[in-house]
């Protein structure tokens, strides 16, 4: 009996350790927390390096050692998708405002003034549209123009699923109408480049890929960030940058998504990583990146990796918001699908 109770007094105590270890174990797992950037293509080595920062960051911040960022891309657009459909995303920092805005079209997921948020409408960086070109620019393709020369092959992703290509698409409708003076003179002259275009990629990426991987087409239309990383990768060296005198201002946003982080108990932390994209250390980060910085001291410092530009808004040529415009060009029956029906029919 003396044995049992003694066996029982220290299986007793044993289990009231373990008790109180799991307790510990469980109460810090629950601390810890998880940050999802939902990202588009280009930008998988800009968070890269940014998610290293930030997590540092939070660390001096908070003390807090055990936040992890973790980041999904694909094309824009079917990256919006996934979070309306369900993706955890406690931030999304897309090609377009029009694809954060869509993250509210079947229910509220972001508070509609997301972008009053953060300064300049809560794009921390910019970019524009250049071309990828191969080595000697056999083509002599300097300019919008010269993408109608007879035989060149135009590579450039599906404006359907890919943010990038939307940007292309714009840039590419911008030079027509300031060339040639009017809507119907654009879209002629859109129509006329896309029937230059062998196959249509989802995303920016894939697009490259098929430009310098697969050898495909004589121009790749890409983001300006994207087409400086190419000439690093496996067979950039035989392709080279133009930038063509006149182009259009793109402008990323960032943004939380509040339905996810209230639910999760990240606000703080997701508000804390789309902020900190603002200072000074991630403005570097993201100029070694390719991305033009809004930090004008700092992007003055990049200059010559940074040519001055004509670029163009979006709103200046077209006179509405982005939803407006995306529905306009992208919806199902729009001016893109006008495009391919004359192209194919």
């Amino acid at each position: 009996m003396r044995l049992f109770a003694k066996n029982f007094i220290k299986t007793t105590a044993c289990k009231a350790v373990f008790i109180a270890m799991m307790g510990s174990f469980i109460s810090s797992s629950a601390m810890a927390q998880t940050l999802l950037n939902v990202s588009y293509d280009p930008t998988r080595e800009l968070y890269k390096e940014y998610n290293q920062l930030f997590e540092k960051h939070w660390q001096s911040l908070t003390g807090d050692t055990s936040l992890a960022v973790k980041t999904s891309h694909g094309g824009s657009g079917k990256q919006a998708r996934a979070v309306i459909d369900g993706l955890q995303a406690d931030v999304v920092t897309l090609a377009l405002s029009s694809d954060i805005d869509a993250l509210n079209r079947n229910q509220q997921l972001i508070d509609p003034n997301w972008q009053k948020r953060l300064v300049n409408n809560s794009s921390p960086y910019t970019s524009t549209i250049v071309f990828l070109v191969r080595k000697g620019n056999p083509h002599q393709i300097l300019d919008w123009q010269d993408l109608l020369k007879e035989g060149v092959e135009v590579i450039t992703p599906n404006p359907k699923t890919s943010g990038g290509a939307r940007w292309n698409f714009f840039a590419v409708w911008v030079y027509g109408k300031t060339a040639f003076g009017s809507d119907e003179k654009a879209l002629e002259f859109t129509t006329n480049v896309y029937r230059q275009v062998p196959v249509l990629d989802t995303g920016a990426r894939g697009a490259t890929m098929s430009f310098i991987q697969r050898g495909l087409g004589d121009v790749l239309l890409t983001w300006e960030n994207e087409a400086h990383l190419a000439l690093k990768e496996e067979g950039g060296e035989n392709v080279e940058i133009v930038v063509p005198p006149t182009s259009i201002l793109a402008e990323p946003p960032v943004a939380m998504v509040d339905s996810v982080v209230d639910k999760k108990g990240t606000r703080q932390a997701a508000e804390a990583y789309v902020k900190h994209l603002y200072s000074d250390e991630a403005q570097h980060i993201i100029a070694k990146n390719h991305y033009r910085p809004v930090n004008q001291a700092i992007l003055d410092q990049y200059r010559e990796q940074f040519p001055a530009l004509n670029l163009r808004k979006l709103d200046e040529i077209f006179g509405e918001n982005s939803s407006q415009i995306q529905a306009r060009f992208f919806d199902d029956g729009g001016i893109f699908d006008q495009i391919l029906e004359k192209i194919y029919q």
